[in-house]
Order: C-alpha cells, then structure tokens, then sequence
C-alpha cells in the first residue's frame, strides 16, 4: 500500500482526531512528512485531512455518519480507506480482515470520533488533548503536536500488534483443532483460542501453562458464557494437589478451579485423562 509522502491537516489547537490520523499515516508510511496549515494550497494533490472539506474531512454540511449513529471524523474516514488493505499486508489473512477492520473501528475509532464530533467524553481523547499548550504557555503548538502524535503512534502500533496476534493465534488453533482427537484440542503453546474454539465440537484445549506443566480448560457453550460444553467432575472442585490426585486417579493433577473449566497437571497426558475423565463423567449430558 502506497501512499504520499506529505500530509496536510489544520493548524492550531490539535485533538485526538487529526492525532492519531498523524499517526496512523506515520504507521503506514514512516517517511510521510505532515504540515499543518490554516489553508489548502490550490492543486496539492497530497494527502489532505481534518481541512478543507475533502474525501478526509468531516466539517462540511452532510459530513458522514456511520449506519449505528456515530458521527465519522477524520480517523474514522482514514480507517476506512486503509484500515483494511494495512491488516491485509500486515499478515491479517483476508477471511478475517473486513471483521477486524470493523471491531476495531467500532470499539478503538468511534469513541474518538463521537467526542471529536459532540465533544461526549472520551478519556484516551482526554489524554491526547492535553498534550496542547495551557494558556499561559510559551510552547510551540506545533512541537506539542509532535509530541501528542509520538504517543498515539506507540498507542495504535500496540493496538494493531494486538490485532495481528490474534490472527497469529487464530491460525494456530485453527491447525490444532484440525488434528483434534475426542473432541480435545492440544495447543504446542498457548494462543487466543475462544473465537475458533466455541464455534466447533471441541469440549476441551490443552497447552503448556507458562506456570510450569499443563493445562486443560473446558470450551464455553457460547461467547461469554460462563456455562461450558463439558464441566470437569463436581467432586474436584477447588480441589488440588493430593487430595485431588486420590479423587481423579490422575497422578500429576494438581489443581482444579471450583468453577470446574480449568484444571492444571504436570504432564500432557494426565491433562488428557482430566478431560476424558469429564466426558465419562459427564456422560449423556455432553451434546
């Protein structure tokens, strides 16, 4: 994806808007060089934000609103133009990028854009404000925009990671829930696993614990829910250690959660048994 290498967005007091679209921009092409100016020159063909009534600029009558009401602002008209092509050729597969593109607009972007529009409260809008000089300052207002958009840029680079490991994640559950085997998943590590996991037959996952060992949760019924597929068995509940290892039968068992959806064991097959163990005990039950 290519874009210019200069940007234009308006001068004077800044905001989280025309912020983090600096830093979005900055993400996308580290060399773009941003000007902030009070007018549009005649013919600049460049990138031209938050000014001048253009593709990016939400002041003009009849600016657009998204379907659910939310006012778009510069970053949101940003977002969706790049958003999308950027988590592609970042390593997003394809299949998921329109739904990332759109969580994130909604659940990052439009809180931002609904405060920069009617000024509602947004604490991360807050924050970027105040990077403006107070009144009595002698600071550049330009040099504190450069700071601001310095820290929306760490911001969203976090956030973006964010999105791009989960996808890294989706892919290797997806592979593990290909060799699944009774319904168990065996992670070779652990990854992001609810949004691949409850939508299949799979009642349990199992993966190394960075605690040392092994553990086994049981999948949930539905996103959200606190109700699983399969429960472990009653009688270990908060049980742990020897106690637990009597009940179960299972040498390296060593704790179960008394919400009965975890439990943890020295070795990958004792976490296995723990989960065939909850099936036989579930029984007729399990759908």
């Amino acid at each position: 994806m290519k874009i210019a290498n200069i940007a234009l967005t308006h001068a004077g007091k800044f905001h989280a808007d025309d912020v983090f679209s600096s830093a979005f921009l900055k993400i996308i092409n580290p060399k773009i060089r941003i000007v902030r100016v009070t007018e549009v020159p005649e013919g600049f063909e460049g990138i031209v934000y938050d000014i001048g009534r253009g593709k990016f600029d939400h002041h003009q009558e009849k600016a657009e609103i998204r379907e659910n009401g939310v006012p778009y602002a510069a970053f949101g008209l940003l977002w969706r133009e790049y958003g999308q092509s950027f988590l592609e050729e970042s390593g997003c597969p394809r299949e998921d990028s329109a739904a990332e593109t759109a969580h994130f607009d909604e659940h990052f972007i439009q809180p931002l854009d609904a405060d920069d529009n009617t000024g509602c409260g947004c604490q991360l809008a807050g924050a970027i404000g105040a990077f403006n000089p107070v009144w009595d300052s002698d600071a550049k207002t330009d040099d504190c925009f450069e700071e601001a958009v310095t820290v929306a840029e760490k911001i969203l680079r976090r956030q973006l990671e964010g999105i791009l490991a989960e996808q890294r994640g989706k892919s290797l559950v997806r592979e593990a829930l290909a060799s699944e085997k009774d319904r168990v998943v065996v992670l070779p590590r652990f990854a992001p696993w609810k949004s691949v996991l409850v939508p299949s037959d799979a009642l349990f996952v199992v993966y190394p614990s960075k605690r040392g060992g092994f553990s086994a949760q049981a999948v949930p019924k539905s996103q959200g829910s606190e109700e699983m597929k399969c429960s472990f068995p009653k009688r270990w509940a908060g049980k742990e250690n020897a106690e637990l290892q009597k009940i179960s039968g299972i040498a390296s068992l060593r704790f179960c959660h008394k919400g009965r959806f975890l439990v943890s064991t020295g070795k990958e097959e004792d976490a296995l048994k723990a989960c065939r163990a909850a099936v036989k005990a579930a029984g007729s039950n399990v759908k």
